[in-house]
């Protein structure tokens, strides 16, 4: 729906902006045109040249150019498109927005501006937590700018925590629906998503784990949100920030996440993306267990945990009209998963190899096959943000055929 469109890109100055070449890419991929405006200090990090070659346009930088004058004036270049998208959109770019400066391209079409306005934040996690930039934020939203992340991780520099510009497949997605308001093929569906890993106690300070980030089960929450529907995400601690746009319960245990799962219902749809714990000590100490000096282990005593897809699935007036698996396996994945799938009773499995050496748990990309009644769809090797979408296409397609 949104083919046909045109985006103005500004690449900010930052080393997120090499993520602005794939956005490009990913915008064209849905038929959106995209004309970039790269600042001075994007151009430390991308070239006008690779930019021109993704967009096959013109590349702009320079606020007093009497060649791009002459051809397309600057308050023109800002009109031309249906929606500007700021990414990376730094602590400097979006304190020049705030205040109304206009000493650069960026900067005057900017504020030279009546069409719509998508950034995506990336900087430093000090400079995002400063008071200052959470101000700018705060105004510029009142201002009726929107936003999409930025995400919770790793740094350049070495830090941790927010402030990494999101995936460019999330900001796409974001793209896509300020484009065409109006796709929200899933308006009106309601759905449940699990997501991360469950910590079972075996006593106050320790517990059973795995080694699930929450990612893929995140990036489906966010996507079926993008999507229109009322999305509820009970998830097991991880590091990744909440999706906009969607509730979430926070949940340790594989007891707490049944709970959370069944006090959403009733939904259309539940994808159960989280890595349960199987099983859990049967009595937890209520006293930190000790070595006594004897040598001895103490024998923890295991019980299974609630199988909840399987109850999900088997519920009857409460069964959402759609219930997705996973199905994480080591080997053998299909016909594990298609055992599984006829085991727990759910409609689709997505099955993925989560042996040590492909980097699926932790990772930034999923190899999917999904499982349904009709056999096996291999999907190729994907990000989870394009995994998630996928899976939101698939799932528009199964409500809408």
């Amino acid at each position: 729906m949104s083919s046909g469109k045109r985006v103005l890109l500004i690449v900010g100055g930052g080393i997120a902006a090499y993520k602005a070449l794939e956005l490009v890419r990913l915008l064209r991929k849905r038929g959106i045109a995209v004309r970039a405006v790269l600042t001075k200090a994007g151009e430390e990090f991308v070239t006008p040249l690779s930019l021109s070659a993704l967009t096959e346009d013109k590349v702009y930088t320079d606020l007093f150019s009497l060649t791009d004058e002459a051809e397309m004036g600057h308050i023109q270049l800002s009109r031309s498109a249906d929606l500007i998208v700021v990414a990376p959109a730094t602590a400097d770019l979006l304190a020049k927005m705030r205040a109304g400066l206009a000493g650069d391209l960026a900067s005057t079409l900017l504020l030279a501006t009546d069409t719509p306005v998508l950034a995506a934040p990336a900087m430093n996690v000090r400079m995002w937590t400063h008071a200052a930039t959470q101000e700018n934020v705060k105004v510029l939203t009142e201002r009726g700018i929107s936003f999409i992340g930025p995400d919770e991780g790793d740094m350049a520099c070495g830090e941790f925590g927010p402030g990494r510009m999101a995936e460019p497949a999330a900001i796409a997605e974001a793209v896509a629906a300020q484009l065409d308001p109006a796709a929200k093929p899933l308006a009106g569906k309601r759905a449940v998503v699990t997501s991360g890993p469950t910590y079972e106690p075996i006593d106050p300070v320790r517990y059973i784990a795995n080694r699930s980030s929450g990612k893929q089960g995140h990036a489906i929450a966010a996507a079926l949100a993008a999507a229109g529907a009322e999305v509820t995400l009970v998830t097991g601690p991880t590091r990744e920030p909440d999706p906009a746009g969607v509730t979430v319960r926070h949940i340790e245990t594989a007891r707490q996440m049944l709970a959370g799962v069944e006090a959403a219902l009733p939904a259309d749809i539940a994808i159960f993306a989280a890595a349960v714990a199987d099983w859990r000590v049967a009595e937890e100490a209520t006293q930190k267990l000790k070595k006594d000096g004897s040598g001895d282990i103490p024998a923890l005593s295991m019980t299974e945990n609630p199988d909840i897809l399987k109850t999900v699935s088997g519920l009857d007036g409460k069964r959402p009209a759609l219930v997705i698996g996973f199905a994480a396996e080591t080997e053998n994945v299909v016909p594990h998963a298609t055992e599984k799938r006829a085991r727990k009773g759910c409609d689709w499995i997505l099955a993925n190899d989560v042996s040590p050496a492909t980097g699926t748990f932790g990772g930034d990309a999923n190899t999917i096959h999904l499982i349904t009644g009709d056999g096996a769809e291999d999907w190729p090797t994907l990000t989870k943000h394009e995994v998630a979408a996928k899976l939101a296409a698939r799932i528009t397609e199964h409500f809408t055929a």
